[in-house]
């Protein structure tokens, strides 16, 4: 099954994932991401438990379509039942009609489990689990076999736990898998009771599913393929029950990049792993965690001064890897710590060809105005469209698209218990036109949203498909109540990008404004409007 020093990847997120407090995958969902993890190059994709669910019934009968050239579709389901005919057991045989390449199915290591779970002796366990895996292997090419609670059981009985894998391996399972189902064992004791496993069995691919409880998961994935595990289960962005699984978009580039080790993952292939990390999230409706290690937004983000200086002469002084190996990005941040460092690695960014240093007036200015506007409350670290055009307007490379004239917000509450209308009215001037509109909202900030993009759509049609995304408010000075000042931090798509911007004032209407008016400028700059005098 195995070659020499290959770690097979066993994709979990549709199955353990799917298990996730909060996550509900369709079937179409799991279809669609069973095809970017086929064309990821993931080596075993499991797509659930065949009979479980009418969902994952269904989820089996698209995936009947499938024409995957490497990866390879895998049904899950448990050992069978207790006092019962294997060859009749219900649950093992909608895993033979799943249609799947392959079945995984898990039994008790643990004799705690067996006795109080199943209500079986632990012999008797120790023969359910050699008829189940047996009887799969008569009609199936490739059964694997999940230890449940192998660590827990091999600390209680290292024995038994050792007789339940020499059980499935004499009924004619390929790989033997030890899951740390409680996810609390430490990667020292993985790798200690991981390595007397693959010394008992030298001839068969040992796996490892971890789970997340005490945030070791990952370690004890790389603890486990240290010792001689080549399987190593997980899911995508680390889903799962309770704390999650191991974290296979970092597991991967850390066995390929970090230790070596072949995972059969190309190099084109890992350059998508960002991307094949955002459309998971996408599916589950999650939030991209920001910091998220390798492919997070913030993962090769620099702050301070000192850092953006070393990184824009050797990104290796701050950086552990080149982030477009896995198709993230360097990014400098501005803040209060920002030095000319920063400010002149954005410009040089955003104009290549100006040939900009770091004693041009230019700059100069663009660092006053930044600290002059960070002494007001500004923050634009989370506001990159905002700044980068406050770096055009520093740059002389700025024009208006549009002038406001005036805008007005009526938020009208009739009864008690009856939800306020939002409507609001702008006044424009593009060019020499002057335009005038109102919209409806869902709150003032999104009626004004409306009203601006309404008044707009006729001169500039590319704001057509633009719209709110995330809006937050903060106040920035809780000592002065209700006279504090607020951050509005706005976040807009177009449906293909992202762009974050910024306002500030003690009027939170007039800092939505701000915001909301960054956030068109910013549309109407990069998708390359003219503004009207041009």
């Amino acid at each position: 099954m195995n070659k020499a020093g290959r770690v097979e990847l066993f994709d979990t997120t549709l199955r353990d994932g799917a298990q996730t407090s909060g996550i509900h995958f369709s079937a179409e969902d799991k279809w669609r991401i069973a095809q970017m993890l086929a064309d990821f190059g993931m080596d075993w994709i499991e797509g659930g438990w065949p009979g479980a669910s009418p969902k994952d019934d269904a989820f089996f009968a698209l995936a009947r379509q499938r024409q995957w050239p490497k990866s390879r579709l895998v049904a899950f389901g448990s050992t069978a039942r207790p006092h019962g005919d294997v060859a009749t057991d219900r649950q093992l045989l909608h895993l033979l009609d799943s249609g799947a390449d392959a079945v995984c199915i898990f039994g008790k290591a643990w004799p705690l489990h067996v006795e109080k779970g199943l209500g079986i002796s632990c012999q008797q366990n120790l023969q359910l689990i050699y008829d189940s895996v047996r009887f799969l292997r008569q009609h199936v090419a490739t059964v694997f076999f999940d230890a449940e609670h192998f660590f827990d059981g091999c600390k209680e009985d290292a024995a038994y736990a050792r007789a339940v894998l020499q059980a499935a391996h004499e009924g004619g399972a390929q790989a033997l898998v030890l899951c740390d189902t409680n996810g609390g064992t430490i990667p020292f004791d993985i790798a200690r009771m991981t390595r007397m496993v693959t010394e008992a069995f030298p001839d068969t691919t040992i796996g490892i599913h971890a789970h997340n409880d005490c945030e070791m998961a990952v370690a004890n994935a790389i603890a486990a393929v240290r010792v001689g595990a080549r399987m190593v289960q997980g899911t995508i962005n680390g889903i799962g029950e309770r704390c999650g699984n191991a974290n296979l978009v970092s597991v991967i580039p850390t066995l390929q990049l970090k230790m070596g080790m072949d995972c059969g993952i190309d190099a084109a292939s890992l350059q998508r792993l960002k991307k094949l990390s955002g459309f998971v999230n996408e599916m589950a409706n999650r939030l991209p965690w920001k910091h998220q290690p390798y492919v997070g937004v913030y993962a090769f983000a620099h702050k301070g001064g000192i850092h953006v200086s070393a990184v824009r002469k050797e990104s290796r002084m701050y950086e552990h890897i080149d982030p477009a190996l896995v198709g993230n990005s360097q990014r400098i941040l501005v803040s209060d710590q920002a030095g000319r460092s920063n400010i002149l690695s954005k410009m040089q960014e955003l104009e290549p060809e100006a040939g900009l240093n770091a004693d041009d007036p230019v700059v100069a200015e663009a660092v006053r105005r930044i600290k002059e506007l960070e002494s007001m409350g500004y923050a634009f670290e989370g506001a990159d469209a905002s700044f980068r055009l406050l770096l055009k307007r520093a740059m002389g490379q700025y024009r208006r698209h549009f002038e406001l004239i005036r805008f007005r917000v009526f938020d009208e509450k009739r009864g008690h218990h009856k939800q306020p209308e939002c409507e609001a009215t702008v006044q424009l001037r593009v060019g020499k036109r002057l335009l005038h509109t109102a919209a409806l909202g869902n709150g003032p900030v999104n009626a004004m949203d409306n009203a601006l993009r309404a008044a707009l759509s006729d001169a500039y049609p590319t704001l057509a498909p633009m719209r709110l995304s995330d809006f937050k408010v903060r106040v920035l000075s809780t000592q002065e109540a209700t006279e504090a000042a607020v951050r509005v931090l706005i976040e807009s798509t177009d449906g293909r990008h992202k762009w974050s911007t910024v306002g500030v004032s003690t009027d939170v209407l007039e800092a939505a404004y701000r915001a909301l008016n960054d956030a068109i400028e910013y549309k109407l700059m990069v998708d390359g409007v003219a503004a009207p005098d041009e």
